[in-house]
């Protein structure tokens, strides 16, 4: 199992954050906020295969790409585009539905699912293509359970919501289900030659079935006892357009909840000498950003979604900022900063 993901968009410019999902047999695509030309560097068929859309908040920069997603899904067969957002999405997603003109559209497949989230419930609608995305079929009320907002046979999604100046941010978290694989020591020790056999142990075989192992019929849920190992899942945080202050119960709920997250990928609006502007505007600094990191301790921190108020000189020296909070703070690998020394 693997979790690869992929920040869109150039730095100074809207960004969004591609993760996929990948188990061995079956990927699962999500994007994370849709700003203005994220999707360029995508083929069609890859912003087709999206399944989820997670939007943290609706301000311009983190929506303004949703029209060229739309107009590759809006009809798209077989399986429905899932949208989740915070508190107002179904209302705001039908009025986008309904901003175009429709004549075209009663014979035509598509199905989309917006769900919003409060603090312990999802609520969810049902649009459809043929419909010309006129009605709005509620579904019924979800209620959270061990945070999750989306739990799938790979992995998991779970949301904090953060604020934002005077709105909220949704912030999300991605992590694999734990992983269950044949410990290579214990077989070696066990004696039984590897095979065909060994597929029955990770499959949905009862327990009480037997298997042939070197001329024996052995009974599946005691070697799995004796062969198999679970270890925990990859994962992955996105957190943006947030103000918390340390030694706050928002920033301690933060620690928490992302504590010992694989990568964390944040937001580093402002550098540290332009803390009252970030504060105001609702955003965090470089160093801000590396505290938390490091009181969360993550293994890797990777940001994004930089002011364009500064050049690229100061980008790298907000790096630098994050850095001295926590070691290895770093951008994407795709965008091309050079360091002052350049």
């Amino acid at each position: 199992m693997a979790i690869d993901w992929k920040i869109l968009g150039a730095p100074g410019a809207d960004n969004s954050l591609l993760v996929t999902v990948d188990s061995g047999h079956a990927s699962s695509r999500l994007l994370f906020d849709c700003g203005e030309g994220c999707l360029n560097s995508l083929k069609p068929s890859e912003i087709q295969s999206i399944k989820h859309l997670f939007f943290s908040h609706y301000h311009m920069d983190h929506v303004s790409g949703f029209d060229t997603f739309f107009r590759h899904n809006y009809n798209r067969p077989e399986i429905p585009v899932q949208v989740w957002g915070p508190r107002g999405s179904i209302e705001l997603l039908s009025n986008r539905f309904r901003s175009f003109t429709w004549n075209l559209h009663a014979d035509q497949p598509g199905e989309w699912i917006v769900r919003e989230t409060e603090k312990d419930s999802v609520q969810g609608a049902r649009f459809f293509t043929r419909e010309a995305f006129t009605s709005v079929h509620h579904l019924p009320t979800v209620l959270i359970e061990s945070g999750a907002i989306l739990s799938e046979q790979e992995f998991s999604v779970t949301y904090l919501s953060l604020p934002h100046h005077n709105i909220d941010s949704s912030a999300y978290l991605v992590r694999e289900n734990d992983r269950i694989n044949v410990s290579t020591q214990a077989l070696a020790s066990s004696g039984l030659i590897p095979g065909p056999w060994l597929q029955h142990l990770t499959d949905s075989s009862p327990d009480r079935d037997f298997v042939e192992v070197n001329g024996k019929s052995l009974a599946i849920g005691e070697l799995r006892h004796d062969l198999l190992q679970t270890s925990p899942g990859l994962s992955l945080a996105y957190l943006t357009d947030f103000c918390i202050e340390p030694n706050t119960r928002d920033w301690s709920e933060v620690v928490e909840w992302i504590g010992g997250t694989n990568t964390l990928i944040c937001e580093c609006q402002y550098a540290a000498s332009d803390a009252s502007l970030a504060k105001r505007n609702g955003h965090m600094t470089a160093d801000r950003v590396g505290q938390l990191a490091n009181e969360a301790g993550v293994d890797t921190l990777v940001l994004q979604h930089l002011s364009r108020r500064y050049n690229e000189v100061e980008w790298a020296k907000m790096k630098d900022e994050a850095e001295n909070q926590f070691q290895g703070a770093t951008f994407p690998p795709n965008w091309d900063i050079c360091a002052p020394v350049c």
